[in-house]
């Protein structure tokens, strides 16, 4: 049953999330203060379906969602799927050997997105630059990992990017990628024993403008070059996460380099086993 974190009347709290409606929890019980904590629990499973309610149940339509994200780092992979490296490769041309390189080393590349504060949830506001012409989402499966290192869970991941700030200069990849409302989360955690097999996973991305669709695309997690654990691996060398982390595992859905999103515009990922994460651009 998948996790989410919300805002009620009575403040921040973790829900239960059911077919038509959320249950809001009571994590005293478990020892915890935090999803960020019950999710590193070594027994997540048993008390995400134990843990008693706290509030009464609140239908989906009623829910205010935020990003189910507390303490931890958000961090990214790119250039995981062979379309992810094509678009690199195009929209900078001095560094398209770097891009063609690292598709097929060992060490894949990782950097780090974002922090709590600049992602948003379900429904929520994700930002493109005022310096930036050339924006557009990247729908991503995104790994919840316990300070442990295990995968306990996905969500839905939205890696914003400024693609002519990057493509100017691989140097300005953090300017590209960091920055307020950069990061959509959610809209909640599916439970790692709860997904389909990973070959079956499909990922999708619609963007709406003016009641029309304006891009669509999707892909596979078969499609991915490298396994999930293996960019675990990588992220945790050296770098402990006392309170877990988030792992945007790559794109392989990229709109056209004649597209760039537009203020106003609605994005729509969608990802198997897990949902619809629903995100409104703004600018300014």
């Amino acid at each position: 049953m998948p996790l989410a974190r919300i805002l009620t009347q009575r403040g921040i709290a973790a829900a239960r999330v059911h077919a038509n409606h959320v249950t809001p929890l009571d994590l005293k019980p478990a020892g915890v203060h935090s999803l960020s904590e019950l999710l590193s629990h070594p027994d997540l499973v048993e008390l995400s379906m134990s843990l008693p309610a706290s509030g009464e149940p609140i239908e989906h339509s009623q829910v205010n969602w935020l990003p189910p994200i507390d303490d931890q780092e958000v961090w990214a992979a790119g250039v995981t799927y062979k379309r992810s490296q094509k678009a690199r490769m195009e929209e900078s041309e001095a560094a398209a050997s770097c891009y063609d390189r690292v598709y097929t080393a060992p060490r894949p590349e990782i950097f780090f997105k974002a922090t709590p504060s600049r992602c948003s949830g379900h429904l929520g506001l994700l930002r493109i630059r005022e310096d930036a012409t050339w924006n557009v989402p990247e729908p991503e499966l995104a790994l919840v990992i316990s300070r442990r290192g295990q995968i306990v869970g996905y969500t839905v991941g939205n890696d914003m990017s400024s693609r002519d700030i990057e493509g100017d200069n691989p140097l300005y990849l953090p300017q590209a990628k960091v920055y307020n409302q950069c990061c959509g989360l959610g809209p909640w955690i599916a439970l790692a024993h709860e997904m389909p097999p990973r070959e079956s996973i499909e990922i999708s991305l619609t963007i709406s403008r003016n009641d029309a669709a304006a891009f669509e695309g999707k892909t596979s997690v078969s499609q991915m070059a490298r396994q999930l654990e293996d960019l675990v691996q990588w992220l945790m060398r050296d770098n402990d996460m006392p309170h877990g982390a988030f792992l945007l595992t790559g794109t392989g859905v990229v709109p056209d380099s004649n597209f760039t999103l537009h203020r106003g515009d609605i994005v729509d990922i969608s990802i198997s086993g897990i949902g619809t994460l629903t995100n409104t651009i703004v600018q300014g």
